[in-house]
């Protein structure tokens, strides 16, 4: 039986184990039909259950087996060990979360901060967007192409909402909850009236130790009535611009996007960008919810339908990227990018994404080449999306989101 055998099955009957004494007494003996004036019956302490006999393992033990189940899985959905393994108790959640890398450092996610995190330097993180067209909705999946199990594969769901002045789209966790009340909100994208400017926000900051905490009287919501887990702010983390073309003159969609929250010193040797390391958490004194390791626990709230905007102090010089200019092909009579087999069909909403950098950085010309963020069609409503160090999978996300708008002034 292989390792991972086992471990599933430990796991199995561990679970089994914690429901069975739910149901029994402390003797053994299933209990007896009780009103609530009863006394009930003298049973282990919730915590005690909650963490049961795999959590009194030796932690170097413990260390050894969460590291050989990570090394071994390495790609989703076999991937769900690793999360599974991080679900059994607090001990083993802190273990997990202390071998898992950063997208940055391993190149593979695996919880949803890793989407917040920025992707690995050497090669890009590959995913795909599926569009809905008669529900408005967007998925972006992992993986080359479309597959069968491809729901094991989901990172992000979002939902345009046309309004008067402006079209939103809001970014969820799941494909089913779109509500900005939800544990699970991430941000949302909002474009301006002519289509040609977008605001990217972000329902955290975009590290621990971004933005200092807010007075609570600046909030439009009492703090007690409302899940402190729920983002009580938008922070704004990027711009996205479309030059206008109003003289109609041949050329693809010309694009810049200002990375408020990540400094340009990051594409350099030895720079780092703002890399988030856990969601926002409960900060009141009620100790009794906790957070799996995938999502938040589900409660109930009010249906809130806006959020206060924050927008972060800024940087000294901020990344931006702009896209990268295509050669026009004689035989093909059409503007063309090198996409390495990634994009096949043709469209005005492809693109690929690089540094805007001023000439005093003394960047090499291949690192001033690299394509950060990589968007293109391959079939109908199904397009690819590639991206490196320094955004993460949301800011990606969110930057291909635009391209879906409708531009009137810029085609």
């Amino acid at each position: 039986m292989s390792f991972k055998s086992i471990v599933l099955r430990e796991l199995k009957e561990m679970k089994d184990g914690m429901g069975s004494i739910s149901r029994r007494g402390a003797d053994g003996k299933h209990w007896p039909n009780r009103t609530r004036s009863h006394i009930a019956p003298d049973v282990a302490q919730p915590e005690a259950i909650e963490q049961g006999q795999w959590a009194n393992l030796p932690p170097e033990l413990l260390l050894d087996i969460i590291r050989r189940v990570e090394e071994s899985e390495t790609a989703w959905p076999a991937r769900t060990v690793v999360v599974f393994c991080a679900s059994v108790c607090k001990s083993w959640r802190d273990i997990t979360k202390e071998i898992v890398k950063t997208p940055e450092e391993c190149g593979k996610l695996t919880f949803p901060i890793s989407l917040k995190q920025p992707g690995p330097r050497d090669a890009p993180i590959q995913c795909f967007i599926k569009r809905d067209r008669a529900t408005s909705t967007f998925r972006l999946y992992f993986g080359l192409t479309p597959s069968e199990v491809e729901n094991d594969k989901l990172l992000l769901a979002a939902k345009k909402i046309r309004r008067a002045t402006s079209t939103d789209f809001v970014i969820s966790l799941v494909a089913d909850d779109f509500s900005r009340a939800s544990n699970t909100y991430v941000g949302k994208l909002r474009s301006n009236f002519l289509g040609t400017k977008f605001t990217i926000y972000d329902s955290q900051p975009p590290n621990d130790n971004a933005v200092q905490q807010i007075s609570r009287q600046s909030r439009r919501f009492n703090a007690k009535q409302v899940c402190p887990r729920l983002p009580a702010y938008n922070y704004n983390v990027a711009t996205i611009s479309y030059e206008l073309n109003v003289l109609r003159t041949r050329g693809p969609r010309r694009m810049h996007c200002g990375m408020h929250s990540i400094p340009v010193s990051s594409i350099q040797e030895g720079g780092t960008a703002p890399t988030p390391t856990s969601f926002p958490q409960c900060s009141t004194d009620d100790k009794s919810s906790s957070s799996s390791p995938l999502t938040s626990e589900g409660f109930s709230s009010p249906n809130l339908t806006h959020s206060p905007t924050y927008t972060l102090p800024n940087l000294v010089e901020s990344l931006v990227l702009k896209n990268k200019s295509p050669r026009w092909h004689e035989q093909l009579q059409c503007w063309c990018l090198n996409f390495r087999g990634r994009v096949t069909v043709a469209s005005v909403k492809n693109f690929q994404l690089v540094a805007d950098v001023d000439p005093s950085l003394n960047l090499s010309a291949e690192e001033q080449e690299k394509v950060i963020l990589q968007f293109g069609k391959i079939g109908k409503d199904i397009f690819t999306m590639d991206y490196r160090y320094p955004i993460s999978a949301f800011q990606a996300f969110a930057i291909c989101l635009s391209s879906f708008d409708t531009k009137p002034a810029c085609e």
